[in-house]
């Protein structure tokens, strides 16, 4: 029976994500795995009487193909790529992701070789293009989440068609406060970090671009960021998942990073290039129906009560610090009371706690008014 969820879905990517208009061209990107939701994306454009182009992705060819891949093909894919990316007037990403280790034999140098030429192509749908990414319920991601499928079904239903209206009138408040502040204090469990966001302004995201969505995002001047931040998340990156990420920071610069597990790889991301070392965004998420760590970046950097600080390449935008690097990583740190707790300050005022918003004009972004 088919799921009107799905058709409710594509209606909201395709119309409220990436504003797609009669005549528009829509680069569709997914797993075969999504192959229910990739119909009704398609269904939508013709409703709509725009015009799909699909890719199928898979993990295992990926894989093969870059335990393949030269430096001639990465030159080559941009030669081809390129004109095709500045031809489309959105991009749709949709990942069923199966296993996070399958590119884990694929050599580091040909990881961070993909990274630093194929980053211009991701550049193009990032900063000139409407995109938005999702992740298509899997029974991995399920095990991940500690749930049935069938539960997590439901549960990827209900964060991705949130009431993201209502989440960006509630953002407002926040917006521009972020945009009027200068110092910025974290202190929390084996966390205590201070920085400027003076200058840069703010980006809420709500439903525009992630799917499931609900952060807002800026980012510290480069060389103001002084301490030290412990992630309490798991995060992927290159083949390898990290736990309980300790980063140290002076004027700006990770000088030291540690983890529970292989050390070693953890500072071969950060030794990427120059901009690896230095942070690009600042963001707090608040996602009412995303309260737990389930190891995809896409949920967990929305988490409520949560904040990411992010080594590596800064957004285009107003949020922009200048920052440049083949690495943008979203390392997480939960801040609600089951999690440790913890405090942030905006210009030594408390502005949330424990991952709860304690100013009075914040209050709306708090889980009980977003549900």
């Amino acid at each position: 029976m088919k799921d009107l969820r799905l058709e409710k879905l594509a209606k909201s990517l395709l119309n409220y994500s990436v504003e797609v208009k009669e005549g528009h061209h829509v680069m569709i990107r997914g797993d075969y795995e999504a192959k229910p939701l990739l119909l009704e994306l398609i269904r939508e454009c013709k409703r709509i009487g725009a015009h799909p182009y699909v890719q199928i992705l898979d993990d295992e060819i990926s894989r093969e193909i870059n335990l393949a891949t030269k430096k001639e093909r990465l030159d080559k894919i941009i030669k081809w790529t390129t004109p095709k990316y500045e031809d489309i007037d959105a991009s749709i990403g949709v990942y069923a992701d199966r296993n996070d280790y399958a590119n884990v034999d694929v050599p580091v140098e040909t990881k961070l070789l993909r990274a630093k030429k194929l980053r211009p192509l991701n550049d193009i749908i990032i900063n000139t293009k409407k995109w938005v990414i999702l992740n298509y319920p899997t029974h991995t991601l399920a095990h991940k989440a500690k749930m049935s499928y069938e539960q997590f079904y439901d549960y990827c239903m209900k964060v991705s068609l949130v009431d993201y209206s209502k989440m960006k009138e509630a953002f407002k408040p926040l917006a521009e406060l972020i945009n009027k502040t200068d110092k910025v204090k974290i202190i929390g469990p084996g966390t205590d970090i201070s920085f400027s966001i003076k200058g840069y302004g703010s980006e809420p995201c709500s439903g525009e671009c992630n799917i499931p969505d609900g952060e807002i995002y800026t980012a510290p001047v480069i060389d103001s960021v002084n301490g030290v931040i412990t992630y309490n998340t798991p995060s992927a990156n290159r083949g390898t998942v990290f736990n309980k990420v300790s980063l140290t920071f002076e004027n700006g610069k990770i000088i030291n990073s540690t983890c529970d597990g292989d050390n070693d790889k953890l500072k071969e991301i950060f030794d990427t290039d120059e901009g690896a070392r230095f942070v690009g965004e600042f963001a707090i998420g608040v996602n009412p129906y995303i309260t737990k760590s389930m190891g995809d970046i896409l949920y967990d950097e929305k988490i409520a009560g949560s904040i990411h600080f992010t080594p590596g390449q800064a957004y285009l935008g107003p949020a922009d610090n200048g920052n440049r690097s083949a690495i943008h990583w979203d390392l997480v740190l939960i801040q609600t009371e089951e999690y440790g707790g913890g405090e942030i300050y905006f210009d030594d005022i408390l502005i949330r706690k424990d991952g709860i918003f304690v100013l009075e004009s914040l209050k709306g972004l708090n889980p009980e008014n977003l549900k």
